[in-house]
């Protein structure tokens, strides 16, 4: 059922916490599974030089979690930004079609998080990012 790369990314996760004083976090959540995701960031002159994530969901949620941090660490925000979830999960060998949200959790919990860093720095939020993030809405009123 899952390839043996997910099962890797879940049973030995990278990335795994919180950062304290982050530059950017973003959480976003599937109301129909009951998955949530939580990303933080430490970012240094536009480069995420830390991220780490908090996951409460299944094995394949874990497993993009993960992934999706590995992808983008040490990388800038703008690359960040174009971070999809089908580079996710052909990084992690594939999904069963039922587990693909989980890798669109993934992709938008990135893109959650991006849009708080742009917010907290007074900044534009770059035309990548607008619709992309399905994060706390309330807080960002751009949606």
């Amino acid at each position: 059922m899952y390839s043996e790369k997910v099962m890797e990314e879940f049973n030995n996760p990278s990335n795994v916490g919180e950062i304290e004083n982050a530059d950017a976090v973003g959480e976003v959540g599937n109301a129909v599974c009951g998955d949530i995701m939580k990303i933080y960031m430490k970012i240094d002159d536009d480069i995420i030089t830390d991220i780490k994530f908090k996951t409460f969901g299944c094995g394949a949620a874990i497993a993009t979690s993960s992934m999706a941090t590995k992808l983008v660490k040490g990388k800038s925000v703008f690359e960040a930004m174009k971070l999809t979830n089908k580079e996710v999960m052909d990084k992690l060998g594939g999904l069963p079609p039922q587990k693909i949200h989980c890798s669109v959790l993934a992709e938008e919990a990135i893109a959650a998080a991006l849009t708080n860093y742009f917010e907290k720095t007074g900044r534009e939020l770059p035309e990548e990012l607008v619709g992309k993030c399905k994060g706390n809405c309330e807080a960002c009123h751009r949606h």
